[in-house]
C-alpha cells in the first residue's frame, strides 16, 4: 500500500514538473530574414503513416519522420500496442508483429487528436479496439462521429463507455460510405479499416488533402488496393494481407507556408527548400496578392517581400482552398496590411484565441462571429504573450520578429507538436531568437 502511495506522488510530481518547467522563445524584432530554410517532414502526414504499421506484420522504416511531441505521442501509444518502435535522427522503424493490445488508454490518447487513428486499424487486425476520446488543440469541437458512422457501415459495432470507444468486428465488410463532411482524420481512418475488409468500399465526399495521397501511396506499397486518393471519392479493393514498408515522408505544407509567410512580413529574401509547390497553390496565389515576389522551382519556393503589404481578403477551406492552418500566420501579415482585411475562418469556430494576445503588441483586429477585421497598422511592439495552441502559436513567433522591441513567447511547447527547431531555423534566417528555460 506504501509503495502505490508513494508511486502515485511521484507520478503527479512528473506531471505537475511537465506543465511547469516550460521554455520559453525570446524574440529581438525588426530583422529582414534572408538565407535558405529546410522544411521537415510533414506531422500531419506522418502521423497516420505510422499508425498504418499496425495493418502488417515485419520491419516498416519511415525516413525524414519529423522530431515532434505529437511524434512522439504515437510512438508511445503504438508501444503499448505492443509495437517494437525505434528512431535514429528522421528515421522510425516499427515492427507490429507483436500487436497484441486493443486499448489506446487516456493517458496516451489525451495528449493529442490524431490517437483516435488506430481504431480502424485496430478492429480490421485485432477484430476489436477500446479507444479513448481524444484531446489534442483547443481550437473548437471535432467530433469522430463520422468515424464511428463510418465503423459500422463497415460492420463494427460501437459503444461509447466511460470515455472510451469500444468497436468490434469478426472482419469488417467493404460498403459504401458518405461523409457528412471531408473531414481529413475520418478519410484516413476509414481508409486504414477497410483496406482489409472483405469486399469492395467506396469513400464518397471524402477529403483531399496531400496528407490523404501520401497516406493511400503508402498503403498501396503495402500491398492494399486504394484508388482515387486526392479526389472526393476513394475506391478501396480489400485485400487479406499487407506487407511492411520502407517510405519517406513528405515535406510539411505548413511549415513551408509559416515560413514564406515570415519572408513576406519582414521584408526579407527566403528560399523555403525541400518543399512541394504543388501543395501550396493557395498560400502562394494568396501571397502574391499582398504584394510578395515569389519564385518557384521544382522542390523550393523564393519569396521576396515587398516594401508595402497589400491587405487582402482569405477564407478558410478544405484543400485545394486556404488552408486553416494558415490562417493564424495570415492574419499577422494582414495586421500590417495598408487597408483592411477580412478572414473568415470557415474550419473550426474558436480559431481566433490568438488574437487577444496580438492585441498586446498593437494589432487592430475586431471579431464578428467566424470573421475578423483587420485593420492594418504601421507597427507592431513587442510585449510578453501566451500561446494557446500551435498554429497561435507560429504567429506569435511571427509577429515578433516583425515588432519594435523585445517580443516573450510563453508556453511555447504548442510549437514541439508540430514544428521542429523552429526557433534554430530562423536563427539560421539571421533572426535575433533564443530559447531559454521559463522557470
Amino acid at each position: 500500500m506504501g509503495g502505490r502511495f508513494f508511486f502515485r506522488i511521484r507520478f503527479h510530481i512528473a506531471k505537475f514538473k511537465e506543465f511547469t518547467q516550460l521554455d520559453k522563445i525570446i524574440i529581438q524584432g525588426g530583422v529582414s530574414l534572408s538565407g535558405e530554410v529546410h522544411i521537415s517532414g510533414s506531422k500531419n502526414a506522418a502521423l497516420p503513416i505510422l499508425v498504418s504499421s499496425l495493418l502488417a506484420d515485419g520491419l516498416n522504416t519511415y525516413e525524414k519522420v519529423p522530431c515532434l511531441r505529437d511524434i512522439d505521442s504515437i510512438k508511445q501509444l503504438l508501444a503499448h500496442l505492443g509495437a517494437k518502435v525505434e528512431q535514429d535522427q528522421n528515421v522510425v522503424t516499427i515492427d507490429a508483429s507483436g500487436l497484441n493490445n486493443s486499448v489506446a488508454p487516456y493517458d496516451l490518447v489525451r495528449k493529442m487528436r490524431a490517437s483516435i487513428l488506430v481504431l480502424g486499424p485496430l478492429v480490421s487486425r485485432l477484430g476489436k479496439a477500446r479507444v479513448s476520446l481524444p484531446g489534442g488543440c483547443a481550437i473548437g469541437a471535432r467530433p469522430i462521429n463520422i468515424h464511428l458512422k463510418g465503423l459500422e457501415a463497415l460492420g463494427a459495432s460501437i459503444e461509447l463507455k466511460h470515455g472510451y470507444v469500444e468497436a468490434t468486428a469478426k472482419r469488417l465488410l467493404g460498403t459504401d460510405i458518405y461523409l457528412d463532411v471531408p473531414t481529413v482524420g475520418g478519410t484516413e481512418n476509414l481508409m486504414m479499416a477497410a483496406v482489409l475488409a472483405k469486399g469492395d468500399t467506396v469513400l464518397r465526399n471524402v477529403a483531399r488533402e496531400p496528407e490523404i495521397i501520401a497516406l493511400a501511396d503508402t498503403l498501396n506499397q503495402m500491398g492494399a488496393d486504394v484508388q482515387g486518393a486526392g479526389t472526393s471519392v476513394i475506391n478501396i479493393k480489400g485485400v487479406k494481407r499487407l506487407y511492411p514498408v520502407s517510405v519517406p515522408i513528405i515535406p510539411d505544407r505548413i511549415e513551408a507556408g509559416t515560413f514564406m509567410v515570415a519572408a513576406a512580413l519582414t521584408k526579407g529574401d527566403v528560399r523555403i527548400c525541400r518543399c512541394d509547390p504543388d501543395h501550396m497553390r493557395a498560400v502562394i496565389n494568396k501571397l502574391k496578392q499582398t504584394g510578395a515576389q515569389i519564385d518557384i522551382e521544382r522542390s523550393s519556393i523564393r519569396v521576396r517581400g515587398a516594401e508595402i503589404i497589400k491587405s487582402a481578403d482569405v477564407k478558410t477551406l478544405p484543400y485545394p482552398g486556404f488552408p486553416t492552418d494558415m490562417q493564424a500566420q495570415f492574419m499577422v501579415l494582414m495586421a500590417l496590411g495598408d487597408r483592411v482585411s477580412l478572414i473568415s475562418e470557415n474550419i473550426f469556430e474558436n480559431r481566433y484565441i490568438h488574437v487577444s494576445e496580438l492585441h498586446r503588441m498593437g494589432a487592430d483586429i475586431e471579431i464578428s462571429g467566424n470573421i475578423a477585421m483587420v485593420k492594418g497598422v504601421k507597427n507592431l511592439y513587442g510585449a510578453p504573450v501566451m500561446a494557446t495552441d500551435l498554429r497561435a502559436s507560429a504567429s506569435l513567433i511571427l509577429a515578433g520578429l516583425i515588432a519594435k522591441g523585445e517580443t516573450v513567447v510563453h508556453r511555447v511547447y504548442h510549437l514541439d507538436r508540430g514544428y521542429e527547431a523552429i526557433e534554430k531555423k530562423f536563427a539560421l534566417l539571421n533572426s535575433k531568437i533564443e530559447r531559454v528555460s521559463d522557470s
